[in-house]
Parts: structure tokens; C-alpha cells; sequence
């Protein structure tokens, strides 16, 4: 059986490289991974994505002009390493991972990502409190898609 964190890496290079197949073998392993056209739709969902960004920047410099921008700035942001489905629970009926305000650090599990039906525990990789979430569950992500705003601590 193939290790998962080489089948991840294989999607990452399908994803980084827009393949839409890959078939590799050795004299051990093989792996044939496929990509539907399914994940054609998220790309209009990272042309959304900046404009909800920029709609919520004017609206917060227009309530305090000088020190909205300083605390946007302060702000980091967590990104999708991935193309896949967003999901803030790790069930239908559980409680969402994290919320506004919630305090994280590097390990915190953030979101779980579905990839080619494999789910991935997404971690915070910073330390600080949950500021923004700008992505809804069930939602698909493209790479580098910012899903998360924290404030650092």
C-alpha cells in the first residue's frame, strides 16, 4: 500500500501543474490518480474570494480610517495548500473545528479539505485567534485561497 503523504504529494503536483491525469509505476508501487473537470467551478469562487476581501476592507476603513488599515495589516492569513471541498466540521453533526475567536496555534486542526475523496486535516500553522472565516462549508477551495484571517499573538 502506497503512503499517504506520497499520495498527497502527487495530488499537490497534479494540482500546482494542472494535470488532469498521472499514471506512474515501479517495479513496487503504482499510482493512477484523475482529476474531474469537477474542480473547473472553484475558479470562479477565487475570483469571488478577492472581492469579499476588498469589500471588507473599505468598510472597516471607513469606521476608523487610520487604524482599519493598521489591523488589516496585523491580520495573516491561512491559505488552502490544496484544490478540494472545504469543511469546518469533521462530520455533518459535529461542532465546527474552529469559529471566530477561536485561539489557535501551529497544530490547531482548522478545517478538514476533501481532495479525490481523501480528507485532509488542514493546520493553522501560526499562533493567534480566528479574526475572519471567509469560506462556507461545503464550499470549494482553490489553491492559495485564503480561507482563514488571524490575528497574531
Amino acid at each position: 500500500m502506497m503512503d499517504i503523504r506520497k499520495l498527497k504529494e502527487l495530488v499537490k503536483l497534479m494540482v500546482e501543474n494542472d494535470l488532469t491525469e498521472l499514471d506512474l509505476r515501479d517495479k513496487d508501487e503504482q499510482a493512477s490518480l484523475r482529476r474531474q473537470t469537477v474542480f473547473a467551478p472553484p475558479q470562479v469562487t477565487q475570483s469571488s474570494t478577492p472581492a469579499v476581501s476588498t469589500q471588507a476592507r473599505p468598510s472597516a476603513n471607513a469606521s476608523a480610517p487610520g487604524k482599519g488599515s493598521v489591523d488589516d495589516g496585523d491580520l495573516v492569513a491561512i491559505e488552502s495548500p490544496m484544490v478540494g471541498t472545504f469543511y469546518s466540521a469533521s462530520g455533518p453533526d459535529k461542532p465546527a473545528l474552529v469559529s471566530v475567536g477561536t485561539s489557535v496555534d501551529s497544530n490547531t486542526v482548522v478545517c478538514l479539505l476533501e481532495a479525490m475523496k481523501i480528507f485532509n486535516e488542514i493546520k493553522a500553522d501560526c499562533s493567534g485567534t480566528i479574526v475572519k472565516i471567509l469560506v462556507k462549508n461545503g464550499q470549494a477551495v482553490e489553491y492559495g485561497q485564503k480561507m482563514f484571517l488571524v490575528r497574531p499573538s
